[in-house]
């Protein structure tokens, strides 16, 4: 069992967190362990629940929350007798290495029985370990403030105690930092100020002794109106005059067993009494990264079985590694009593530090002479291990650079722990362990924005912050620069930062402050890259900001090793392996600001080569989406190929993409839309209008239907802009087709008839037959059956003349549904037999499956309902094996007619409603429309008239939506008898 005060409230057992029911329940449960091991009184707990507003049944309620607590630690695992009932009140009993209270009033007590200041301070830091934060931060109760302020000022006595017997121990240099923090939180005590004055004095850092003193001395002048005492008043005139007794004396001793035995091992053996503890300041905004930091103390703790963990932090520039892991390691930090060694590799500059260096650094830091450090690196590390050999210490590299920077200061010890950062992935490192970080999620980089700007200011203006952390792509680093600015600005809107930074081009510039600059970061990684890597960085970069399969850097660079050139990148975390898609294809991403400075280098790239480079991946686009088009259910709108270049992968690539095409549709949708726009934004009309006609089969399988007006807009513009006629006529044909599904019939008409007169005017018979063709289903679908049988058959003879035999399949079978429509039943029954056998010899399933739906009607109309049924049956069931839900749709809605005109209602009413639902999903309102209608007349027939009626307005409403007159008067509903 885990409890703790001293910050935020903690309660584990056997790992797991405890289950607190609300804040009640919480504050109960820190008075009990405030005072553990001893009563608290209810009358107590009363004050701490409800801060002097008690209701009449606080004590009732009081004992319920008891009741409720108890239940949540049994949950867990907590022993019956854990909170005992007393008289007028209640008793948690725990162990002192159960709670961090106790456990520190435990090391604070052996520290004062201590004689020897070395022993006392050993016991200080380990009783200071007890803590992570201020106490009870989490708790909201006036009463509890007491003890929580109580605490924290014993807290604050403990640390001065400890770095004054530190100080006096020879250990300046170490407390520095931390007296430099506690002066922060202090600014009026003395005592503080004096011991950091010494220390830095001892540091030959006289200037700044002098300073701290003399911002102690303003600080006291203009807030309470004195001057400092006369000891501090002394000793600035000791530093002033460079009092050679303040220097400092020799470290005090440590314990027997640790004195060297004989003069010859006095050089080499340290006096370990006093831990190390080096890392750097912990970052005061820590947000997040809650898997990553649980992964990292995972790997630390003593009782996993895991010898000497080494854990390696990997990520791009500015992500955030540093912080985490500091953050990481001072969390940790008890786990480790003799100490926390920080090492900065300097790994991505231009001198990385040797690894001979950082050991003897390391070495110095462990109190060993620089006189008895070897000279070879080999001697240096095994000293180094054997320091360490019997100890308990945490290493910190920064900044990793290569593995073999790393692997000489790997210490061989189990007690020890290893934390790496790097931009690169240290797969040599044996037993490490890499975490892969990746920025920040959108709350918390809202959290980390809002806790430095501050809370009032994003509220004023939230839809400029989410622009503003858009713009820094979620980046760790962008996002504190971009937060600097505005905490530097007070008088800046976020509005004005967003108008600064939202410009592409400017943006790298803005996201710049001081020393912080997110380019100088990615250029840092950069400078480690071969100039190979460089280019195809910046190349990557104009492609725009989708996630992208492998095989795109094989014509992206025009190289056989283009993915050894993508590995470089992957593994410097410039380039990032997002995912493997439903497909089985690695995808990759560049971050956002990457890609920018991405496309700030190729601005240097003869124009020629990003051409050329653009131009072959859209052609292995274009290529790859008509082979996938190939394989889909033939549409009326099959893939139309114009002059464009096609680029044809590897036959063994093609074939794993295309095993399943409707799923590679489906996750490469919105890169097939980006290379319609990066086709659009390079001038290349003749590939953006073949790339999008190349997708419409699909849209039109899966009903994407703002894909396809999107798509077709973009390149409708960009044809007409160019004068490509063809292009042009091919897209108004596709978007007439998409009106024509969203009962839009007058901007199909129009689209059509625009397609149907660039058709002409450049002899394309087939184009003019196909947009012909829809005509003719604009003018069925209202009514005007004659104008539609005569757009039809002059469709058809242009088709035959040109021996098109798939688009003839379709015509014949639409002039099949022209006859019926006229009542010509035998005319009907020819027609349709020469679309199923045309469709048949094409070996075309899905029209052999059309064919049949249509074909069933002609059975049904002459009294041959069993037939008209097995037609539709096996049409059904190869469009539900084709997953193609329109057609489905329609098959129903025909098995829904049949059975109406057999009176079974029960079975023709649930064949409808799945179609009515399939055309409402799909916007198809018309054939929505005519199941409804049909529903209603079912319901009339069965005598349910109120029922019939709803249904019967319910289509009448659809059809006056889209403008069906025609219908609109046959779907009048009929008055009740």
């Amino acid at each position: 069992m885990r409890f703790g005060v001293l910050g935020p409230l903690r309660a584990q057992i056997t790992g797991r967190d405890v289950r607190l029911d609300g804040p009640r329940q919480a504050k109960m449960l820190a008075a009990l362990l405030v005072d553990a091991n001893n009563v608290v009184a209810v009358e107590r707990l009363v004050a701490v629940m409800w801060d002097g507003k008690a209701p009449a049944t606080a004590v009732r309620q009081v004992q319920d929350a008891l009741s409720g607590l108890r239940r949540n630690l049994a949950a867990c695992g907590a022993p019956g007798s854990l909170i005992s009932t007393r008289r007028g009140g209640y008793q948690i009993h725990l162990a002192p290495d159960q709670l961090d209270l106790l456990k520190f009033d435990h090391e604070r007590s052996l520290a004062e029985r201590h004689k020897a200041p070395f022993e006392t301070a050993v016991a200080l830091r380990r009783a200071l370990a007890c803590w992570r934060g201020n106490a009870l931060v989490d708790i909201s109760s006036r009463v509890l403030e007491f003890d929580a302020a109580r605490l924290n000022e014993k807290r604050a006595a403990t640390h001065k105690l400890c770095l004054s017997i530190e100080l006096d121990l020879g250990r300046h240099r170490e407390v520095i930092e931390e007296l430099t923090i506690l002066r922060r939180e202090h600014p009026y005590d003395e005592h503080v100020a004096q011991h950091l004055m010494v220390a830095l004095y001892r540091c030959q850092r006289q200037g700044e002794a002098l300073q701290v003193y003399e911002r102690l001395r303003q600080t006291l002048a203009g807030e309470l109106g004195v001057d400092p005492t006369a000891p501090i008043q002394a000793l600035h005139r000791r530093i002033l005059v460079a009092d050679p007794d303040l220097a400092a004396s020799a470290p005090a001793a440590g314990p027997s067993d640790t004195r060297p035995e004989s003069p010859g091992a006095a050089a080499t053996e340290p006096d370990m009494a006093m831990p190390v503890r080096q890392l750097p300041l912990d970052v005061p905004d820590f947000v997040g990264r809650a898997d990553a930091l649980a992964e990292v103390a995972r790997l630390l703790d003593a009782s996993a079985p895991n010898p000497a963990p080494v854990a390696v932090i990997v990520g791009g520039p500015g992500v955030g590694k540093s912080c985490l892991v500091t953050h990481a390691a001072r969390l940790a930090s008890a786990a480790f009593p003799d100490g926390q060694l920080y090492l900065n590799l300097a790994g991505t500059s231009d001198e990385p530090r040797d690894p001979a260096l950082m050991l003897a650094e390391a070495l110095r830091a462990l109190s060993i002479a620089g006189s008895a450090i070897p000279n070879s690196l080999s001697e240096r590390a095994a000293l180094y291990r054997s320091l360490l050999a019997d100890r308990r210490m945490l290493v910190v590299l920064d900044d990793a650079g290569q593995a073999d920077q790393v692997l000489p200061l790997l210490p061989g010890a189990d007690g020890c722990a290893v934390l790496i950062t790097s931009r690169t992935l240290l797969t040599h490192l044996p037993g490490a362990r890499h975490i892969d970080l990746d920025v920040l999620s959108p709350a918390e980089a809202r959290e980390l924005f809002t806790g430095i700007v501050g809370r009032r200011r994003v509220e004023r203006e939230p839809a400029e912050a989410d622009a503003i952390l858009d713009c820094c792509g979620n980046l760790p680093l962008a996002i504190r620069i971009a937060s600097a600015k505005l905490t530097g600005r007070p008088a800046w809107t976020l509005r004005v930062l967003r108008e600064r930074i939202e410009d592409e081009s400017r943006r790298l510039a803005e996201l710049r402050i001081g020393d912080l600059s997110v380019r100088a970061s990615i250029e840092l990684s950069l400078r480690l890259l071969p100039a190979d890597a460089v280019r195809a960085l910046s190349l990557l970069g104009l492609l725009g900001p989708y996630t992208l399969p492998g095989w795109v850097f094989g014509p992206l660079l025009d190289r056989s090793d283009a993915e050894e050139v993508l590995d470089t990148l992957v593994d410097a975390s410039l380039v990032r392996l997002t995912a493997t898609d439903a497909i089985g294809q690695p995808r990759y991403r560049l971050h956002d600001l990457i890609r920018t400075c991405a496309v700030e280098i190729a601005a240097q790239l003869p124009a020629a080569d990003k051409r050329d480079a653009i131009v072959r991946v859209l052609s292995a686009w274009l290529d790859l989406a008509a082979r996938g088009t190939d394989r889909l259910p033939a549409g009326l709108l099959v893939g139309e190929p114009g002059s464009a270049p096609r680029l044809s992968l590897p036959d063994a690539v093609v074939d794993r993409l295309m095993a399943d095409p409707v799923g590679w549709f489906d996750v490469e949708r919105d890169t097939l839309l980006g290379a319609v726009k990066l086709a659009v934004d390079w001038g290349l009309h003749e590939l953006a209008w073949e790339l999008t006609a190349g997708t419409v089969t699909y849209y039109d399988h899966r009903c994407l239907y703002q894909d396809w007006e999107h798509g077709h807009r973009l390149a409708l513009e960009a044809a007409e802009t160019a004068g490509n006629r063809r292009g042009a006529s091919v897209l108004l044909r596709g978007l007439g087709q998409l009106h024509i599904y969203r009962d839009e019939f007058d901007g199909a008409t129009r689209a059509l008839q625009s397609s149907v007169e660039l058709c002409q005017s450049s002899n394309d018979k087939r184009g003019q037959a196909l947009s012909v063709a829809m005509l003719g289903t604009v003018s069925r679908v209202q009514g005007r059956y004659d104008e539609a049988a005569d757009r039809v058959e002059q469709a058809l003879a242009l088709a035959v003349g040109e021996g098109d035999r798939h688009l003839e399949a379709q015509l014949s079978c639409s002039m099949a549904v022209m006859r019926l429509m006229h009542g010509e039943l035998d005319e009907a029954e020819s027609w349709f037999g020469q679309a199923l056998r045309q469709a048949k010899a094409l070996d075309d399933g899905h029209r052999v499956a059309v064919v049949l739906r249509r074909f069933s009607r002609l059975h049904d109309r002459r009294g041959n309902p069993d037939e008209a049924l097995r037609c539709l049956r096996q049409a059904l069931a190869t469009f539900e094996e084709l997953a193609d839900e329109r057609c489905a749709a329609y098959t129903l809605l025909e098995v829904g007619r049949v059975h109406a005109g057999r009176h079974d209602r029960d079975q023709a009413s649930p064949a409808l409603e799945r179609a009515a639902d399939l055309f409402h999903r799909h916007g198809d309102r018309q054939d929505e429309a005519a199941c409804w209608q049909l529903i209603g007349d079912l319901d009339a027939a069965a005598g349910l008239h109120h029922l019939a009626r709803q249904h019967h307005q319910r289509a009448q409403r659809l059809w006056q939506t889209i403008g069906n007159m025609h219908q609109t008067k046959a779907a009048a509903p009929p008055s009740s008898p």
